[in-house]
């Protein structure tokens, strides 16, 4: 099975995770600071189905939002 979605070729990317301490500004601090700045990855949410593509009918990867939005034909 593929790591990418079959329809809309969603896939993982890479991003950060920011993190702060302090009390804001605007509730009396001295504002927030950034603590530490981490690498992550976000990943789709991708589900194996059956789908029918013709008059065949394939296993493929497809992520929910295409599933939700009727792009496959469930077979």
């Amino acid at each position: 099975m593929s790591k990418a979605c079959y329809v809309c070729g969603k896939r993982k990317i890479s991003g950060g995770h920011i993190t702060r301490r302090g009390l804001a500004k605007k509730k009396g601090g001295i504002g927030m600071h950034v603590v530490k700045n981490v690498k992550r990855t976000f990943k789709p949410n991708l589900q194996p189905a059956r789908i029918r593509e013709g008059a065949t009918v394939k296993k493929v990867t497809v992520c929910t939002a295409c599933i939700r939005s009727g792009a496959i034909t469930k077979a």
